[in-house]
This record gives structure tokens, C-alpha cells and sequence, in this order.
């Protein structure tokens, strides 16, 4: 018969454990017993005595009493409600018309040219249009749509940037991004390709004014229109021997939708192909669905004159773009700018609404304050 015994004592600190065995006569065999160290240094979960590890780390944290948020909301709100007002009324003086000529209406101009097509002639329509009041300074001419999703994932993915970059490889061996709209119809590569060029903007603007004396066009900047970043970074043409994009863009085929090629987009080099300002601005997808892009600029050559005078215009409309398929709209937008952009009044009004918000809220907590902090201090006191 075994027997088994153990035995625990503590040396130097730690656990040792001994144990032994032996066997009586008879049991059929003897043995001989030892002893060893069967558990090290027992390990510690205790975190370090460090500032950070204990938590001991400095801590400010806001005690928050009347003395000290009742001179927050009225700050806030005498500071936001001026900036607001300022906001608004800069806002308000810039300058905006707008002209929607989408032609559904019965009596509109362009009311022949509602259903023109991709591949229709090229409609014509003029509008009469009087400006109340002068615009003075620089004046924007924009163009916008409404109903037009260029926000779509698969549409804003349909293009190849190296591509619009220059990349003689991806000018002819377009990003498969660009289907259906990567190669024509004989097998060529599709220059620039993708759905965003396909859908190009297309539409021809002019504007004239008219007096008495006739009728007189109006000088309008298509170039500096693109961002700088764009014009010179994002966008360039094909490099080669020639500069010659006739050569250079041979071999591949305009977008279905365009009725010229991409290196007729205009006489001046310097504004052709891909750098080409109108087809820079129009890549630039929008964000919402009703947008406006920037057309033409119309600068102001006399200081002691407007730019454009109160009086009588005319918009001339080559109507190639259509929208009523899809429930679009078509807008014609001039306007001037400030320090702060553009006519957009929300931000004004967004300034005055919270800064408005705060200053009452600091009056009706300052008038509770006034009514119960007393009475809550009392009640604090023993008797």
C-alpha cells in the first residue's frame, strides 16, 4: 500500500513545496521520495505605482453654477447675433437674377425646344429679360440644374483619372470604370470616357443688351472659370513629338453623346482637350441634385460704371441639352460675390436663430435663478 504525503513551507519568501512517497513491505515494490520548486514568483495583477496607472494624473473638471453659465449664454449670444446680422445683410447685397429656361411652360421661347435630343439639330431660342438694379462689381454667370443625381456612386466612379491626366497607357486602354462608355462602336477607346463626359453640359449662352440704339453683346470670359488645381495638376493633355492633339488624340473616338471631339472644343490651345475649362468644371461632380456651375465670367472694365447697367437684355439660347426626359430643369443664373462668396443667406440666419436661442435661454434661467437661488441656499442652512 502507497502512501503520499505533501508538505508546504515558505522559504525565503516563497512557496516550496515537498513531497515523498514509500511503499510497505509486501507491497510489491519501494521507492524513493524527493522534493523540488513547483511555483516560481507568484505574478502580480497590481498595476505599477505610476501617476497614470493609478489614476492620479491632474483633472480640471467645470463646476457648473449660475455665476459662471448665465455669462456664457449671454456672450454667446451677443457675439453670434451681430455676426449674424452682418452675415445677412452682406447677403443680401449681392446682386442675383435667374432665368429658368427649361421651355416647359406653353408661352416660353424655348417651349419648341423641349424635346430636342442628343442627336437633333441644335435648337434656337431667345429671352427678354430687364435688370432692376445695376451689378457693379465682377458678375458670374452661371448654369444649373435641378433633378440631375451627378452625386450617383456608379456615375461619379465612370471616369479615368489618369486618363484626364495625360497617361498616353490610359488614353488608349481606358479604366474599365468607364463602361459602358469605354470604347465606341468600332472599337475604339473613348476620349475622355466615362458616363460624367458622356453627360457633358452643352447648352451655348450668349447675352446681349439693348438700348435704343440696338442691340450690343456682352464680353464673356470662358477662361479662369476652373479651379487652379484642376486647370494645372488634375487635368492635361497627352504628351508626344507633336503637340498637335489632332495627332495626338488619333486613334481614339469622341463620347456618344458629344457632337465634336474633344480636341475641337475650342480654337485657343491653351483652352482645348482636356484642359479645356468648360469640361474641367463640368468633371467636377456635384453633391445635391439641384446645382449651379459656373459658366462665363463678365469682368468690369470701368470703375465708374457697372459691369451691368439697369436696363433691358437679351439671353440667346442654342438649346442642345436635354432634361425633360429625366423631370429636369435648366437655369441661367448672373450674379456678383462678396468677401464671403456667394448669395446664400442660411449661414446669417443660422448665426442670429442660436445666438438668438441662447440670450433668451440666459434671460429665463437668470429670472429662475433669481426667484429659487435664494430660497435653495437658505434651505441649505442649518438652524
Amino acid at each position: 500500500m502507497a502512501m503520499n504525503y505533501n508538505a508546504k513551507e515558505e522559504v525565503d519568501g516563497h512557496q516550496v513545496v515537498a513531497g515523498s512517497s514509500s511503499s510497505v513491505p509486501g507491497g510489491g515494490g519501494g521507492g524513493s521520495g524527493g522534493s523540488g520548486v513547483v511555483g516560481g514568483p507568484a505574478k502580480s495583477r497590481k498595476p505599477d505605482n505610476t501617476a497614470f496607472k493609478q489614476q492620479r494624473l491632474p483633472a480640471w473638471q467645470p463646476i457648473l453654477t449660475a455665476g459662471t453659465v448665465l455669462p456664457a449664454f449671454f456672450v454667446i449670444g451677443l457675439i453670434f447675433i451681430p455676426i449674424g446680422i452682418g452675415i445677412f445683410v452682406t447677403s443680401n447685397n449681392i446682386r442675383e437674377y435667374e432665368i429658368d429656361y427649361t421651355g416647359t411652360e406653353p408661352g416660353s421661347p424655348c417651349n419648341k425646344c423641349l424635346n430636342v435630343s442628343w442627336n437633333s439639330t441644335p435648337c434656337h431660342c431667345v429671352i427678354n429679360f430687364t435688370l432692376d438694379q445695376p451689378f457693379e462689381s465682377n458678375v458670374f454667370m452661371y448654369y444649373g440644374l435641378s433633378n440631375f443625381y451627378q452625386n450617383h456612386r456608379r456615375y461619379v466612379k465612370s471616369r479615368d483619372d489618369s486618363q484626364l491626366n495625360g497617361n498616353n497607357n490610359s488614353l488608349f486602354n481606358p479604366s474599365k470604370e468607364c463602361e459602358p462608355y469605354r470604347t465606341s462602336e468600332d472599337n475604339k477607346p473613348i476620349a475622355p470616357c466615362g458616363a460624367i463626359a458622356n453627360s457633358m453640359f452643352n447648352d451655348t449662352l450668349t447675352l446681349s443688351r439693348i438700348d435704343e440704339n440696338g442691340t450690343y453683346p456682352i464680353e464673356l470670359n470662358k477662361k479662369g472659370i476652373a479651379w487652379w488645381t484642376d486647370k494645372y495638376v488634375k487635368f492635361r493633355n497627352p504628351v508626344g513629338d507633336n503637340n498637335n492633339l489632332t495627332v495626338l488624340f488619333r486613334g481614339t473616338a469622341k463620347p456618344v453623346n458629344w457632337r465634336k471631339t474633344v480636341y475641337e472644343l475650342d480654337t485657343d490651345s491653351d483652352n482645348n482637350g482636356f484642359i479645356n475649362e468648360d469640361f474641367i468644371v463640368w468633371m467636377r461632380t456635384a453633391a445635391l441634385p439641384t446645382f449651379r456651375k459656373l459658366y462665363r465670367l463678365i469682368e468690369r472694365k470701368d470703375s465708374l460704371r457697372p459691369t451691368l447697367p439697369a436696363g433691358k437684355y437679351s439671353l440667346d439660347i442654342k438649346y442642345n441639352y436635354p432634361v425633360h426626359s429625366f423631370d429636369g430643369r435648366k437655369r441661367m443664373i448672373l450674379s456678383t460675390i462678396s468677401w464671403m462668396g456667394g448669395k446664400n443667406p442660411f449661414l446669417g440666419i443660422a448665426y442670429i436663430t442660436v445666438g438668438s436661442i441662447c440670450f433668451f435661454l440666459g434671460v429665463v434661467l437668470l429670472i429662475i435663478h433669481h426667484k429659487y437661488g435664494n430660497r435653495n441656499n437658505s434651505a441649505d442652512i442649518p438652524n
